[in-house]
């Protein structure tokens, strides 16, 4: 069944804009429905961002070093209110409630940046790794304390030498048996601790993450609470410097760290996935050790949730901005009207603004979906150890997607205000310049999309934790292909939609576009046809004797892109069973068009892979275009009304001469 798009609504309750009938969208309505079942939490979240509205101002203002201590003392202002507590355990002042802790990050990101990551490393990183990898006693030593932001500390894991190959990091930590102590070494310089928050002015602690050695055998990586500072100064035996002026996030006081023999008691390896006793025996429930190193990696997962939704968020801002300016804005006369015409009211600034609002409300509901499922993972709920892979899988799926999309949008939405958005009390220079690492830290997207690929290929199979890129290439070629293949059935499932899909006159194949069975078949065709092809290319190159990782590299871009299609259909699938669930009315109206311009643009930007492959020909790909087309200017007359629903505070837009536009 289509979506419902042009269906008036009753008279009393529309306005006529551009032929068009707007439905009179409920905003305050469409914002609750937005802030889901946290919305107490995101009222917090904007009462806090309100009184702490000057932040965008002194980050242009202040020197490096005062802004970094500003932030700082926002950070522990905030805290004071509960805001960051609520992923904490209740014993501790928290709520038990890891949902509402990524529902406070995304509301978060309508504000300052700086002091979104701080927020993050401090209480997600640092705090969240006490609490995920460490036990009772770390718990009553560390987390109040923490919580609190009385002491601030470091998440150090990220070396000069390896980034995302966490595996092989080289800072070793080696047990001395007769003091009962683990010994701490940065063993050579490409092993210094590099980018890590809070390390170059205020962390005192870190959560060290190292080799660990026991009578000469390397036990794999393990975490240690470490002082890094004492009094104020580098505690004895580490060294410490500042990482310098950076692209965007100045704020934050990312720093590089070395450790020269530093020694640290036995009982600060944080131990819930493994222990040391005191006469130097290793003890860990879980045998294999890289089961154990990605049951330790995969505790850490909610950074990459947040990440992902603070992108969407920073896309919602820019959006907001570029959409309300260019309802006020005028250039050109384009009609014997008499004046000038709204940006909005053009073809290409709808065109090129409108997709990108569909999408964001897309991810929107995709990000809803993956925090549900984390709380499900998180509180116990689902203990399945397929579903924890599925959740990894999907959630750094969406944090790429997510910051991808906002680098593209901030930008766009930059182009869209022209010079104006050049001017840095717009925010359109911070927006672009702190969320621009969004796509490399948390993990590096393209990284991050090959461990998506790796879950399709190998169906999150009971080896899936024990692979590296290499050992997946081994695992698939290792199997018939059909295996892959019975578990999609492509062109079974794209048969039973032509149906759907009317073939006589152009009307009819237009109108077919809008039905979300067709929108969904389309990307599932792609996604499943894509993994049976990277699993035949797998094996081809391994039955001619190639080295698997020659034949990974061979196949990466393909890989790629499999991942791509992949959580470009869960986006998908999350909007469409949204928008089931709302009562009939405008508000669903208006979400309809939402819904078929995110998916047919979609399916547009690849239209080349869908004609390649027999499912559009070039009519309905013309069918496509127009059908877009006409989606954009049935937006038009509500954009402003969608994007006020984002209910970013007024005081985060900032960009007066922009709004103010007469």
């Amino acid at each position: 069944m289509a979506h419902d798009t042009v269906d008036p609504a009753p008279a009393e309750t529309t306005e006529e804009v551009g032929g068009y009938v707007r439905p009179a969208i409920d905003v305050p309505e469409l914002t609750r429905l937005l802030d889901g079942k946290y919305a107490e939490v995101r009222a917090l979240v904007r009462k806090n961002l309100s009184a702490h509205a000057s932040v965008l101002e002194d980050a242009e203002e202040m020197g490096i070093d005062e802004f970094r201590d500003r932030v700082r003392d926002i950070v522990v202002e905030v805290a004071s209110t509960g805001q960051t507590a609520f992923g904490f355990p209740k014993a501790y002042g928290g709520s038990d409630d890891i949902g509402a802790t990524v529902a406070a990050f995304e509301t978060m990101a309508f504000g300052d940046l700086s002091l979104l990551i701080k927020i993050g490393v401090q209480f997600g990183l640092f705090g969240g790794a006490i609490q995920q990898l460490g036990t009772k006693r770390h718990h009553d030593a560390y987390l109040k304390d923490a919580i609190s932001g009385k002491v601030m500390g470091c998440f150090a894991m990220t070396e000069a030498g390896h980034g995302s190959n966490v595996a092989a990091l080289g800072t070793v930590a080696t047990y001395d048996v007769e003091s009962q102590e683990f010994v701490i070494t940065t063993t050579e310089e490409s092993a210094h601790k590099d980018y890590i928050g809070n390390a170059a002015r205020h962390g005192e602690l870190a959560v060290v993450f190292a080799q660990l050695e026991i009578g000469g055998k390397s036990e794999g990586v393990h975490a240690f609470v470490v002082p890094i500072r004492v009094d104020g100064e580098p505690a004895p035996g580490v060294r410490i410097a500042d990482s310098g002026h950076k692209m965007g996030l100045n704020g934050v006081d990312n720093g590089r760290l070395w450790f020269d023999g530093v020694r640290v008691p036995r009982t600060s390896l944080l131990n819930r996935f493994a222990d040391v006793t005191e006469a130097g025996v290793y003890t860990s429930d879980i045998e294999n050790p890289n089961k154990r190193f990605f049951t330790m990696l995969g505790t850490l997962v909610l950074g990459r949730v947040s990440v992902g939704g603070g992108g969407i968020s920073a896309s919602k801002v820019a959006l907001a901005i570029a959409i309300r300016y260019a309802d006020r804005r005028r250039q050109f006369e384009a009609s014997t009207k008499g004046q000038e015409e709204l940006l909005l009211d053009y073809g290409q600034h709808q065109r090129r603004l409108f997709p990108l609002l569909a999408r964001t409300y897309a991810l929107h509901f995709a990000q809803e979906v993956l925090a549900g499922r984390m709380y499900d993972v998180f509180s116990g709920n689902n203990d399945d150890e397929g579903d924890r892979r599925a959740l990894e899988s999907r959630a750094a799926g969406t944090k790429a997607l997510g910051t991808w999309h906002a680098t593209r949008t901030i930008q766009e939405c930059r182009e869209a205000c022209g010079g104006a958005g050049y001017m840095s009390r717009n925010r359109f220079a911070a927006l672009k310049a702190d969320t621009d690492v969004f796509t490399t830290f948390e993990g590096d997207n393209t990284i991050l999309m090959q461990l998506v690929a790796k879950g399709l290929l190998t169906g999150y199979s009971s080896d899936f934790s024990d692979l590296d890129q290499f050992g997946m290439v081994r695992f698939v070629a290792g199997m018939a292909v059909d295996t892959v293949l019975e578990r999609t059935n492509v062109h079974k499932l794209f048969e039973r939609v032509r149906d759907l899909l009317p073939g006589g006159d152009e009307w009819d194949q237009e109108a077919g576009l809008l039905d979300p069975n067709f929108q969904q078949a389309m990307l599932r065709f792609r996604e499943e046809h894509m993994v049976s092809g990277v699993a035949r290319r797998l094996k081809r190159g391994m039955d001619a004797g190639k080295d698997p990782g020659e034949v990974f590299s061979l196949v990466q871009d393909h890989v790629i892109r499999t991942a791509h299609a992949h959580v470009e259909r869960l986006v998908l699938d999350a909007f469409v069973d949204k928008f089931a669930t709302l009562p009939e009315g405008d508000n669903k109206v208006a979400l309809g068009l939402m819904v078929d311009l995110h998916a047919l643009t979609v399916i547009e930007a690849d239209r080349a892979w869908f004609m390649e492959h027999g499912r559009l020909t070039t009519q309905r790909s013309k069918a496509i275009t127009r059908e877009i087309n006409d989606l954009c200017r049935k937006v038009r007359p509500l954009a402003v009304d969608l994007v006020d629903a984002f209910g970013i505070p007024e005081e985060m837009l900032r960009a007066e001469e922009l709004l103010n536009w007469e």
